[in-house]
């Protein structure tokens, strides 16, 4: 698996790693990104009919639209809009920014089996393409959380050295996370990340993630 027997020394909860741009060389983040554009390809091809009927039972199932968009922070900490389906009611966060929950009411009746298979998750496919994210990598949030979590753990900015995923270590070993002090929790899984990737590495989470979706799960 990804060796359970990984741990990281601190300081005051902070890794002592000191880490290069990225993990790879420059010839495997080529390899990387060929393969991360030839797989997104390959499966917007295939999974055309899924996508859709998926498009189509989002429209029936409420009124809105089809894809929901939201800026989050990418590679250098630029800003890039990241494409779901559309899971909850269009008035979600009439109240401000809200981590989504388990029995969340404002998730629509599609939505919530759309989550639980990550179906929601296969336009990011499109941010792949066009480079906004890779396959594999820490998962992307919100400036309006990242500030949180920097304020408690300033090591999460390391994270910024590569390109965001639509799975990652972190999705793979802890989980979703829904508060920040789970995203902080799980931040321990990226940078073991960060200091160990590989394509191998890429292809292994990648392999890990599709049992629980099929599953319906989750992560």
């Amino acid at each position: 698996a990804f060796g359970k027997d990984i741990s990281l020394s601190s300081v005051s909860g902070i890794p002592l790693v000191r880490l290069t741009p990225a993990g790879m060389q420059a010839w495997e983040m080529n390899m990387k990104r060929i393969f991360d554009i030839f797989i997104s390809i390959f499966g917007l091809i295939c999974l055309s009919p899924l996508l859709l009927f998926l498009m189509l039972r989002v429209k029936m199932d409420s009124k809105g639209p089809i894809f929901f968009t939201q800026e989050r922070l990418g590679k250098y900490a630029k800003t890039f809009r990241i494409i779901k389906f559309r899971t909850m009611r269009t008035d979600a966060e009439a109240e401000g920014p809200q981590l989504s929950s388990a029995n969340d009411s404002r998730i629509t009746k599609f939505g919530a089996i759309m989550r639980r298979y990550r179906l929601d998750e296969l336009p990011q496919l499109l941010n792949v393409i066009k480079g906004d994210m890779s396959l594999v990598g820490p998962r992307p949030e919100r400036d309006f959380y990242a500030k949180q979590i920097l304020q408690q753990a300033p090591h999460y900015e390391l994270i910024y050295q590569v390109r965001p995923g639509i799975t990652s270590l972190g999705m793979a070993k802890f989980g979703y996370a829904n508060t920040v002090e789970k995203m902080i929790e799980r931040l321990d899984y990226d940078i073991i990340y960060l200091k160990q990737a590989s394509l191998l590495m890429d292809i292994k989470i990648l392999v890990f993630t599709i049992k629980p979706v099929l599953s319906g799960s989750g992560l």
